[in-house]
């Protein structure tokens, strides 16, 4: 398997997480802060407030992702609706949510989880099913009553075999690139799985390069947005001073400005205190994205304080003003914990840093009680790590197979077949 990564061919499930994750359709957001859960609209076509672009965004664009905007296609937003329900619910990698949902209030959702491998319902394929029980027919009236005794067993073995076969999904078998493996053992006739192997590819100059942004006011999120690219400035403008379009400033590098605070806000001294920071933030923090990690550099009056996953001492980290960049975030530690975790499982590796306005932070201290919180996730370090959980899982499975051969092992033959993104596909007889 040389150079090769495995997981399994989800192409759905893959899109769902990269389009909850980009952040850009209104209402398409993670239910739970573990990120095994999303938030999907569900705003009836036929209500008048019903807004095609914002409602019917997300449907479109797996219609569109799937090649099914065909002339008659083009604006029956019911119809993409009801494209990607049966994707989502023929698929065994989601389950609908219910107690979850809230379908009576003026900006209605469904939510789905997304279903870990282990937890996948296995089931017998129908065609596979009726050719065992035409089988066990036969032999029943050719064998003679002498051999019920060993009838008996090959049919235990039969059903052994039944509960142990995975059946791709409907929605999979759509896509152009199927690879199918057979397990065969003493006691075990067949195990048909999915796999994909991939080789590992570079990733395009500048895919790694944007920032998820979220700004936290004594508790309560105020702003989120998506930058791409690789700097950012987040700094405070008067209300007066804020341009229409203010994640972009021409000719340079985007900022997002801190909002004024919001009216539901308790009122109190937190409060006031938020009032007469926010002035202090003019100028602001920028972060740059490097080959090596992400930098910050302080250039606002106000104290910054921050906490990430590569610090190295337990002590306040405060990021000092005019002075050199400060790493916060460590690429190179960070892709050897993506390697160990891809290995070995376990807590999964974390993809962001946290900043603090104004007053000091540590690792051990809540930030739902600071002033103004700002935490930055890297999307597509989050995505290598949705991969890694994915080739954990099938590498697990394939152990757990092994564990069922009287020898202990599996061995898996690599044969490279065409892929439509010139990857490397393996499909395996083990």
């Amino acid at each position: 398997m040389a150079a090769g990564r495995m997981r399994s061919t989800r192409r759905l499930r893959s899109w769902i997480v990269e389009q909850v994750s980009s952040g850009k359709y209104p209402g398409l957001v993670w239910d739970d802060e573990a990120k095994t859960m999303f938030r999907i609209p569900w705003k009836h076509a036929g209500k008048q407030d019903f807004r095609k672009d914002e409602d019917a965004a997300i449907f479109k664009a797996w219609a569109e992702f799937k090649g099914k905007l065909t002339d008659g296609g083009q604006d029956n937003p019911a119809a993409w609706k009801t494209r990607l329900r049966c994707a989502l619910n023929k698929s065994p990698e989601f389950k609908e949510v219910m107690d979850r949902a809230q379908l009576d209030i003026s900006e209605p959702y469904k939510v789905y989880r997304l279903v870990p491998i282990s937890e996948q319902g296995v089931v017998m394929p129908e065609k596979k099913s009726r050719e065992k029980a035409s089988r066990r027919s036969k032999r029943r009236r050719s064998d003679s009553d002498s051999d019920d005794a060993s009838d008996d067993k090959q049919i235990k073995r039969e059903e052994a075999t039944s509960q142990l076969s995975v059946e791709e999904s409907p929605v999979q078998t759509e896509e152009a690139t199927r690879c199918t493996t057979f397990i065969q053992t003493d006691s075990v006739d067949e195990i048909r799985l999915d796999v994909r192997i991939e080789e590992s590819v570079t990733a395009p100059v500048g895919a790694q390069d944007s920032f998820n942004v979220a700004v936290y006011y004594l508790g309560q999120e105020v702003l989120k947005r998506q930058i791409q690219g690789t700097d950012v400035r987040i700094t405070y403008l008067p209300s007066s001073l804020i341009p229409p379009t203010p994640a972009v400033l021409k000719g340079r590098f985007p900022r997002i400005p801190l909002p004024e605070p919001p009216s539901t806000l308790p009122a109190g001294p937190e409060l006031q205190a938020l009032f007469t920071l926010l002035p202090f933030m003019e100028k602001g923090v920028v972060l740059t994205s490097t080959p090596q990690g992400v930098y910050g550099k302080r250039f606002c009056q106000g104290r910054v304080f921050w906490t990430g996953p590569h610090t190295t001492m337990p002590d306040l980290h405060k990021m000092e003003r005019n002075t050199e960049p400060v790493l916060l975030f460590n690429k190179e530690i960070f892709k050897q914990q993506l390697d160990h975790f891809r290995s070995n499982g376990g807590e999964p590796p974390q993809c962001g840093f946290t900043l603090c306005f104004g007053e000091e932070l540590s690792n051990s201290e809540d930030p739902s009680k600071k002033l103004i919180i700002v935490q930055i996730t890297l999307p597509w370090e989050e995505q290598q790590v949705q991969n890694a959980q994915s080739i954990f899982e099938s590498i697990t499975i394939l152990q757990s197979l092994a564990s069922q051969s009287p020898l202990g092992e599996i061995t898996l033959n690599l044969v490279t077949v065409p892929s439509p993104a010139n990857e490397s596909i393996g499909c395996g007889t083990f």
